[in-house]
């Protein structure tokens, strides 16, 4: 799982998203616990507004507001989850650590492949 500390500029972020192949990366603080998530809308945000990327950090953009499932938590839990919450992103924890995220992409993923009943051509 790809993290970032909360001094990382928007640049090092990008290079870090781009290079593990995922949308967010998880802002660890000092000793390591997370303490938000930054995500590519973010970046397009930044982007949009004008601001300085080799300058902007991680710190001062991820939303630090986290979403946590349990690891035992099913995929429609967590999709309820997502929506209750108006996020892309939830944190899966066990024993009060960090395993992973799953995203928004990832539920779409089980979703699509799961038998989807009739049809949808015709």
């Amino acid at each position: 799982m790809a993290d970032v500390r909360p001094g990382a500029t928007l640049v090092e972020v990008a290079k870090v998203m781009h290079a593990a192949g995922v949308g967010a990366l998880v802002v660890r603080d000092g000793d390591g616990a997370p303490s938000g998530i930054v995500s590519e809308r973010d970046l397009v945000e930044a982007v949009a507004t004008g601001r300085d990327l080799s300058a902007t950090t991680a710190g001062e953009v991820a939303r630090s507001t986290l979403v946590w499932c349990d690891e035992d938590a099913s995929v429609a839990e967590v999709a309820a989850e997502m929506m209750d919450e108006y996020v892309r992103h939830v944190l899966v924890e066990a024993d009060g650590r960090l395993l992973g995220v799953v995203s928004a992409r990832d539920l779409l993923g089980v979703y699509a492949s799961e038998d989807a009943g009739p049809d949808l051509d015709g």
